[in-house]
């Protein structure tokens, strides 16, 4: 399915069409963008009997030695079985900053842009599918992997997850949603 616009007000058809999906192809495994762990709470219901990983910032991103994510949120959400991880950008990370300093692009970050040429949300989807990865947080068999331009989740992708030293391995099998704006 393809959205209009971009943006939060596709969050809920976001969440129904990647559980529906997920269910029909016998996938059990959630990651979710999440920064301050609305979009977390709002797939709790939807995706009753799913492992659940939500991926937010990590601690600093915004504001020095600040997360973003409310520690009261976090321990909720966790006592609601959510594995909830906050690591560094898979797809910019140190990179950068160097990126910021010395002027100029860089490999991951040109591959961030390349995802995003399909929206920000696919590019976030396999981000956080890698960020988990890392993390220790998924079994290595298909996920549903969700994401965002901005607040809120606009993309779906059913994908192979990979980590970092391995991302080439990474297969998007295929789109679920997404904005036809990016």
């Amino acid at each position: 399915m393809y959205f209009n616009q971009k943006g939060p007000k596709n969050t809920e058809q976001t969440l129904k069409l990647a559980c529906e999906r997920a269910k029909e192809l016998g996938i059990n495994e959630l990651v979710i963008a999440s920064t301050t762990g609305d979009t977390a709470y709002k797939a709790l219901d939807l995706f009753s009997g799913f492992k659940i990983t939500a991926v937010t910032y990590h601690c600093g991103f915004k504001e020095p030695f600040k997360s973003v994510m409310d520690a009261n949120v976090r321990k909720d959400l966790e006592a609601k079985s959510v594995n909830v991880i906050s690591a560094t950008h898979a797809l910019s990370g140190v990179e950068r900053s160097i990126a910021k300093k010395y002027s100029g692009s860089l490999p991951v970050l040109l591959m961030a842009d390349t995802l995003k040429l399909f929206g920000q949300g696919t590019k976030v989807a396999v981000e956080i599918s890698v960020m988990a990865a890392d993390a220790g947080a998924l079994s290595g068999n298909d996920i549903v992997s969700i994401g965002g331009s901005a607040k809120g989740s606009d993309t779906a992708l059913i994908l192979k997850p990979a980590n970092q030293v391995s991302f080439f391995d990474i297969k998007i099998r295929e789109i679920v949603c997404k904005p036809s704006s990016c």
